[in-house]
Formats: C-alpha cells, sequence, structure tokens
C-alpha cells in the first residue's frame, strides 16, 4: 500500500469540490466535500493507520465522512489515486489501475476498459464474477480466478460493489431524463467541458460535464471516450451516466440509441431494456 499522507487526502477532496463548482454541481455535494477535508484537516491521526488498525467503518465513523467519502479515502490509501477525480479532470488511466491486479497486463488491460466499457475495481470485479470477464480473449478460467482472489485482497472487501442490485438504483425513467437533459444542453453549448487525456492528441476541451439532481440521486453524465465508441463513432451518442446517493457511494449505467429490435431508434439503458420497453409502452403525461 503506497504512502498517502492525510494532507494530500486533503488536498485531494478539496481539488474534488473545486472541480464540482466549477462544472455547475449541486451546491450541497460540494460542501460535503468540503466539509470532510476540513474535518480531516483537523485530524490529529495518521489516515492509514486509522484505516490499517479499523478498516472502512473507523472512517466512516469520523465527523462529515460518509460511506462514499470514506471509500475514496480507502482508494486513495491503497492506490494513490481516486478514479472519480481523476474522471472529472479527464486524467483518468483504468488500464494503470487495471494493471496492479495480478493476471492482468496492459493488453488485456486495455481490452477489459475498452470492451467491458469499465473503468474501476469494483467494476472489474462484478465482471470478473457475472461472465463478462471471461468472455474476453485470453481469459480461462483459471486466470479468471486468479484475477477475482487479486481483486479480493486488493479491495479486502472494504469497499461497497457498486449497485449491484438495479432495484437500489434509480430507475430507468430517471436515468432517460438525465440522459436527455445531459444532450440537450450539451448540443446548446451550455456545460462545461473537460480535456479527455485519451484519444486527444490535441488536448482539445470537448468532453460536456453534466450534475444533476433527480430525487436523492445526484448524476454526472459525461459521453462514452472508449476506443469502442470511437470506433463505432458513437462519442456522441453513447452516454455514461454515473449516480450517487447521499452518502456518495456510485453506480453506473450506459446510455445509447437502440439500432435493433422493437426499441430501434430510441434511448435505451444497456442491460435494462425490458424497463425501457415498459417505460416506451405506458403512457406518457
Amino acid at each position: 500500500m503506497p504512502t498517502v499522507s492525510n494532507s494530500l487526502i486533503t488536498e485531494r477532496l478539496n481539488e474534488y469540490a473545486d472541480i464540482l463548482e466549477q462544472q455547475q454541481a449541486n451546491r450541497f455535494r460540494i460542501a460535503a466535500y468540503r466539509r470532510a477535508a476540513r474535518s480531516l484537516a483537523a485530524l490529529e491521526e495518521d489516515l492509514g493507520a486509522l484505516y490499517q488498525r479499523g478498516g472502512r467503518q473507523a472512517l466512516i465513523a469520523l465527523e462529515n465522512v460518509g460511506a462514499g467519502i470514506a471509500s475514496a479515502i480507502v482508494e486513495l490509501l491503497q492506490t494513490g489515486r481516486w478514479s472519480r477525480l481523476e474522471r472529472l479532470r479527464g486524467a483518468l488511466d483504468p488500464e494503470t489501475l487495471f494493471k496492479t491486479v495480478p493476471g492482468i497486463g496492459p493488453r488485456l488491460a486495455e481490452r477489459i476498459h475498452d470492451q467491458l466499457d469499465i473503468d474501476t475495481l469494483e467494476e472489474l470485479e462484478v465482471a470478473a464474477h457475472d461472465g463478462r470477464l471471461l468472455s474476453l480473449p485470453g481469459i480461462n478460467h483459471k486466470r479468471e480466478q486468479m484475477i477475482r482472489g487479486g481483486l479480493a485482497v486488493i479491495l479486502s472487501r472494504q469497499r461497497p460493489a457498486l449497485h449491484r442490485n438495479e432495484s437500489d438504483g434509480p430507475g430507468v425513467k430517471q436515468l432517460l431524463d438525465v440522459d436527455r437533459e445531459y444532450r440537450e444542453r450539451s448540443a446548446r453549448g451550455e456545460l462545461a467541458t473537460i480535456a479527455p487525456k485519451r484519444f486527444n492528441p490535441e488536448k482539445r476541451s470537448w468532453l460536456p460535464v453534466l450534475h444533476t439532481t433527480r430525487d436523492h440521486w445526484h448524476f454526472s453524465a459525461l459521453f462514452s471516450n472508449t476506443a469502442r465508441a470511437h470506433e463505432l463513432h458513437r462519442t456522441h451518442d453513447w452516454v455514461v451516466i454515473y449516480f450517487y446517493d447521499d452518502d456518495h457511494d456510485e453506480g453506473q449505467h450506459t446510455v445509447v440509441t437502440e439500432t435493433n429490435g422493437p426499441l430501434k431508434g430510441k434511448r435505451v439503458v444497456r442491460g435494462r431494456e425490458a424497463e425501457c420497453r415498459d417505460f416506451y409502452d405506458a403512457p406518457q403525461g
């Protein structure tokens, strides 16, 4: 585990709040990260030592640190990185993160990100258990088991997985409405943009970011910037929506324009096509 100081963690939380403010996110969410940063700045005990002694629950127990912010602290302590922050500043490099897992080399790390469209260790863990990882070239059952074991060690079962039960997350009506708002405001040039590190040799600031809320859910939406999206010319069609509850625990879905079947031409949430069909069949109003 890398050595990560309290001051660095505080700096990262404040930077995240600054970026949220620049991107016009919900002011209460911004304030939550600033409060957590102030509490940690006043903490005398080393966060790494606290985590080693009491695990994630010891972090959650700190003033102004809930489950989601505790997860961010754990990720920083374990890897020296915070994928959510890197995503919002356009510097996310999932391949480097995946290569820290035993059994994953550079080529496989690239395939995991580009073909499975995932960018966190928690999402990788889900893919290692639901069969998607086994669908990639070069993955057999033995290697899959090795990766599962490596992830179990790295994550130490201290961090919550992304929302695996779809009923625990926002409904397709909310997701499709966020998708609509994102695409409409992006087309009107109303959103802040970032310069993604990947597939952007000119370092052009082109990727719009939306932060919005529905009920108790906080959403961040961006166009997909994966190799597959570029290959299929879908970088302005596929929308990745990250959602957070009031504890800042994160999940994600991707919304696309369906190209086949009864939903052809309509916006659908990948993996939740049946719910989308019910939504479109229901009377609108």
